[in-house]
């Protein structure tokens, strides 16, 4: 059994992205059931806004299977197994109902009609409880484990690996996403892990690159709040 003896991991940064996941996912059944039937203007704006919080959860689940879960099967105690297991069997549940929204937001975006919106947005509400659950276990049971057999460069590259198929273009508005409810330190750990030719810029990029996406989808650049 492998202990980290290196400075913990900056699991801090993981609440971050769960903040924003909670966030955005909490909006979006109404904010899909608000686009009144044939609009395919609006239906595109929200239909890609949609997708794009999809996709973030897609990736975060994806890089944990491909880089946390089996460090911590080889490294830690028996006992880590099944709370592995229970996490992977979440993101089995979870991923379906991925899979179901993703078809929905295709039929939805073709049709714009009300049908597959409405049960688009029904989808949304349905993954809102597993969604929950799965956040609060994994902070409450495998936080504390990453911080103490997942090293500090394993840790930022997961974080890196797990980002490389995000198009460049999307990365401003991603971080974005994660900065409005970010803490300051947090923000500015992640700043220091991107590249050198980046960070001058990112924070101010992806500040007015959330403020110009959330006025379009949501109509203000200070959309609700967290409050799980």
């Amino acid at each position: 059994m492998t202990v980290n003896e290196e400075p913990s991991v900056s699991t801090r940064e993981m609440y971050m992205v769960h903040t924003m996941l909670r966030r955005e996912f909490s909006l979006l059944p109404a904010l899909v059931r608000e686009v009144g039937a044939g609009d395919r203007e609006r239906v595109g704006v929200v239909a890609g806004h949609a997708e794009l919080v999809a996709s973030v959860l897609h990736h975060h689940h994806a890089a944990e299977d491909a880089y946390l879960w089996p460090v911590l099967l080889e490294r830690g105690p028996e006992e880590i197994a099944p709370v592995v297991h229970s996490m992977e069997e979440q993101h089995a549940g979870i991923a379906r109902l991925y899979t179901e929204a993703t078809t929905l937001l295709d039929k939805w975006r073709h049709s714009a009609a009300a049908g597959p919106r409405d049960a688009l947005a029904g989808t949304f509400e349905g993954l809102l409880p597993p969604l929950y659950e799965h956040l609060g276990d994994e902070e409450r049971r495998v936080l504390p484990l990453i911080d103490r057999y997942i090293t500090l460069d394993e840790w930022d590259r997961s974080v890196q690996e797990g980002g490389k198929d995000t198009p460049q273009e999307l990365l401003p508005l991603m971080f974005g996403m994660m900065m409005y409810e970010g803490d300051p330190g947090i923000v500015a750990r992640a700043v220091a892990n991107m590249p050198p030719e980046v960070r001058p810029v990112i924070e101010q990029a992806a500040g007015e690159a959330f403020r110009a996406h959330s006025q379009r989808v949501h109509g203000t650049t200070t959309p609700r709040r967290s409050t799980v």
